[in-house]
């Protein structure tokens, strides 16, 4: 006798979740959105994806490079650093994680960032390092701290676009330009180090750093799931 079928049971294919917006506010650089996709938050800036909370590999790695490339006794007597960017807070955590790091700087000039970190879901990430009392946050722009502050660092970790061709504003492309690398070379101490972070290698920016007259540049690249890997450029101002 033959044993009847049974049909199976449709199965209803995986749909992505829809994207929920958090928080959206227009400032003075244009508009700036929090959302949550999933489990993870993503941030948003002029409708170009940042970054998000699902991996943090490149931003850590923005940190431990700079380190590691310092002086060893620059290490062991407390290396200051300043982030340029505070984004989903990989960076500033993985800093402040790292009791080496005498003084944690992070310029930010989106209101809402910060706000996100202090009193919205990004705390889960940061809170800790924002009431570590090595930690500073500056609410300002990136480039014209840069350009202005008498003060000086061993470190620079910059993040604050997708790369050196792929700015989130036009006023950021200077910051990668001859000028903008000079001034970071201003808030650097000799011997000090830049660090900066890439959506895909730049060939071309690798060019620039040489050019504005920093010396051992190099690149370190980290795989992603799909495409071209993340990268951190790293170059030394000369001592």
């Amino acid at each position: 006798m033959s044993t009847p079928v049974t049909p199976s049971t449709p199965v209803t294919p995986a749909t992505p979740a829809t994207p929920v917006v958090i928080d959206r506010r227009e400032g003075p650089y244009g508009e700036v959105v929090l959302r949550r996709n999933a489990d993870r938050y993503e941030i948003i800036a002029n409708g170009t994806f940042l970054m998000d909370t699902s991996d943090g590999r490149s931003e850590r790695l923005l940190v431990d490079a700079a380190m590691a490339a310092l002086p060893e006794q620059v290490r062991a007597s407390g290396p200051a650093v300043l982030i340029g960017g505070l984004g989903v807070g990989f960076s500033l955590a993985h800093a402040a994680a790292d009791p080496r790091w005498r003084r944690i700087a992070v310029a930010e000039r989106e209101e809402a960032v910060i706000d996100w970190h202090r009193e919205g879901p990004l705390a889960a990430i940061s809170g800790r390092a924002l009431a570590d009392e090595r930690t500073v946050i500056l609410h300002t722009d990136l480039l014209a701290y840069l350009r202005t502050s008498p003060d000086t660092y061993d470190a620079l970790c910059l993040d604050i676009d997708n790369g050196p061709d792929w700015t989130v504003t036009e006023d950021n492309e200077s910051l990668y330009s001859a000028q903008g690398l000079a001034a970071c070379a201003e808030r650097l101490r000799p011997g000090g180090i830049l660090a900066v972070w890439s959506a895909r290698p730049s060939v071309d920016f690798e060019g620039s750093l040489r050019n504005a007259g920093f010396s051992g540049v190099r690149t370190e690249e980290v795989p992603v799931a799909r495409g071209v890997p993340d990268a951190v450029h790293l170059a030394v101002r000369p001592a």
